[in-house]
């Protein structure tokens, strides 16, 4: 008889405990939480998608003779970076590897549309099957990253707002659920670069 009471004891702890964690938040927030991480997965599977097209893009402009070296190669460069300051969902909630991640992916944005404005002035490269191909890709890429970006915030917003409501923001403080980073606008980003043209070189074709 003990021993049934014990187990009938134990099993309504552990009912009551189980709706105490519902009731506080718990659940929720691992949910929410997911929500953020898959999230974040399709920002980066937008941002490899465009660093896998940089190297046909290159390919394909560098074939001009007289193209301006210097815009590949802060292209490329910027390329590099990018790939050197990967992170996952577990540092979503460090502020200085998120920043240096949004900072070397805008370096890159910065680079790839200097390099399109400048083959603004090559009507044989823009003219090129391949660049108009990989110019849509790319176009395409960009928008698909604006909106999955927009997208991620969304969940961050949600689950940072979650984390500091009460009673939820003691469950999140007991186990350890932190504030997500959200992307910024970069400033100066409604503004289109600026580039010098070599117009003594165009001069000289002529």
């Amino acid at each position: 008889m003990k021993s049934r009471t014990k187990i009938l004891i134990l099993l309504v702890s552990l009912l009551i405990l189980s709706s105490n964690f519902y009731g506080c938040g718990y659940n929720t927030l691992v949910s929410m939480e997911e929500e953020v991480n898959s999230a974040w997965s399709q920002v980066e599977n937008q941002y490899q998608r465009r660093a896998d097209l940089i190297p046909n893009l290159v390919k394909t402009v560098e074939g001009s003779a007289d193209f301006e070296k210097s815009v590949l190669t802060e292209v490329t460069d910027a390329r590099s970076k990018v790939g050197q300051t990967q992170i996952d969902a577990d540092d979503l909630s460090d502020p200085e590897k998120f920043q240096k991640f949004q900072e070397s992916q805008d370096q890159l944005s910065g680079a790839i549309s200097r390099l399109l404005l400048v083959v603004e002035n090559y009507p044989t490269i823009k003219s090129n099957e391949n660049f108009l191909q990989l110019q849509a890709q790319l176009e395409g890429t960009e928008n698909r990253i604006s909106v999955e970006r927009r997208r991620f915030n969304e969940a961050v917003q949600a689950f940072n707002t979650k984390t500091r409501t009460f009673p939820t923001l003691i469950t999140a403080k007991i186990f350890g659920f932190q504030e997500k980073q959200y992307f910024k606008s970069k400033e100066g980003s409604d503004e289109a670069p600026e580039v010098e043209f070599d117009f003594k070189k165009e001069e000289d074709k002529k």
